[in-house]
């Protein structure tokens, strides 16, 4: 198959983990987003999981969601099925399936469901918080899912770029089947045809890049989690840690933050924003740099990846 140079450009939004059941500016840091996406222009944006838990409080982030006038797309995240069934979170947001693929300009972008727990060769989806097992059972891509992609991806002669909550380079547990997959199909195609898989979930940013595919983490647009040793019960008032219990476990950065993403024939270009760690930050309350095996910062990186 042929190479399609194309002359036409793609941008788009990226927001993830913006967590408003732990935090209690959820709303605020969507607008923000939504208001970056809307300035820069893009043809559409996505939300890489974790967006909401369903409870009549959080129907104010699908509205605000829905209220964005262009083309949006949402990932599933674990979180998203802390308190309900893959089903009751996708009829929440407005998801027709789990996973899909659509096409803008000369690009396939392609979203994912890790959200499955794999024992004894039996797959189980994420629901009602059933996750919390052992690590080696849990972000799982179903075998109905990875023939689906397989299939996917043969069947156009686009770039294709993937958006998965999990992570294809370190957190699906059965990343390297995923991997081979897509490495396969660019050696059948005969060029480069898969390029880029962004991801969510471990609310760090960084960029790996496997066999001429880049694996690109967005980070949270709100906080870190750092359980209980390092809590803070200072940081907020007493009024609004009430109201939001877990917020003293996570160090959280002052704004929200995202990434605006430019594609064309010849690359990406990724445009992350900045922000920095709300008092007492990760320094203060001395928590060792090796703590995570991946950064602690409160940006996205720029980023710039040729094709």
């Amino acid at each position: 198959m042929a190479l399609q140079l194309s002359a036409q450009s793609v941008k788009f939004a990226i927001v993830s983990d913006i967590h408003p059941d732990i935090m209690h500016d959820g709303e605020k840091r969507l607008k923000d987003f939504l208001n970056a996406a809307q300035k820069a222009k893009v043809d559409f944006i996505i939300d890489l999981g974790d967006f909401s838990q369903v409870k009549p409080e959080n129907q104010g982030m699908v509205n605000l969601w829905n209220s964005y006038p262009g083309d949006k797309y949402h990932t599933i995240g674990n979180h998203d099925t802390d308190n309900c069934s893959k089903e009751e979170f996708m009829k929440f947001v407005g998801m027709s399936t789990r996973y899909y693929s659509f096409d803008k300009g000369d690009f396939h972008f392609i979203v994912l469901d890790g959200n499955n727990l794999c024992k004894d060769g039996k797959y189980t989806p994420y629901d009602h918080g059933n996750f919390y097992v052992d690590l080696s059972e849990r972000d799982h891509i179903d075998p109905e899912q990875l023939a689906w992609l397989k299939e996917d991806i043969r069947h156009t002669d686009k770039h294709c770029i993937l958006f998965s909550h999990q992570c294809l380079e370190n957190t699906v547990q059965n990343r390297e089947e995923v991997r081979a997959a897509l490495e396969a199909e660019n050696e059948r195609a005969g060029f480069k045809k898969v390029v880029v898989a962004f991801s969510g979930h471990d609310h760090t940013s960084y960029e790996k890049v496997i066999n001429g595919i880049a694996y690109v983490q967005i980070n949270s647009a709100s906080n870190q989690w750092v359980d209980d040793l390092y809590k803070c019960e200072t940081r907020f008032d007493e009024k609004i840690n009430q109201e939001h219990p877990y917020l003293k476990y996570v160090v959280p950065w002052e704004e929200s933050i995202y990434a605006i993403v430019k594609v064309d024939k010849n690359g990406m270009k990724l445009k992350g924003k900045k922000s920095r760690f709300i008092a007492p930050t990760p320094e203060d309350l001395k928590i060792p740099a090796d703590y995570f095996p991946y950064p602690l910062v409160p940006w996205i990186n720029d980023y710039s990846f040729k094709f």
